[in-house]
């Protein structure tokens, strides 16, 4: 599938990308040439696929709750950085 430049030029923009003019027919001739390649997957049969996210099995790894002691408030701030009446001190983030 042929791409021309001004394709390539509108996609750059709706992505918000700053493209070199000088590479923009060298991004046309690379972007047809995926295009084609997508194309070829077409021609695939895939009658009785299903459908999935992923190419593999995906699962995820839970565990149980379990509660556990909380330490104690000094042992918490006891390498903290910057500390005052109990708590940590962090940098200001919101203005």
């Amino acid at each position: 599938m042929k791409i021309s430049r001004e394709e390539v030029i509108h996609v750059a923009d709706l992505a918000r990308l700053d493209v070199d003019k000088e590479l923009i027919d060298k991004f046309a001739v690379q972007l047809g040439t995926i295009l084609e390649y997508v194309d070829t997957l077409e021609n695939v049969d895939t009658k009785g696929v299903r459908p999935t996210s992923h190419a593999i099995s995906m699962t995820n790894a839970f565990r149980e709750d379990e509660e556990k002691q909380l330490s104690n408030r000094d042992s918490a701030l006891a390498n903290a950085p910057d500390k005052a009446d109990g708590n940590f001190i962090v940098p200001k983030v919101v203005g």
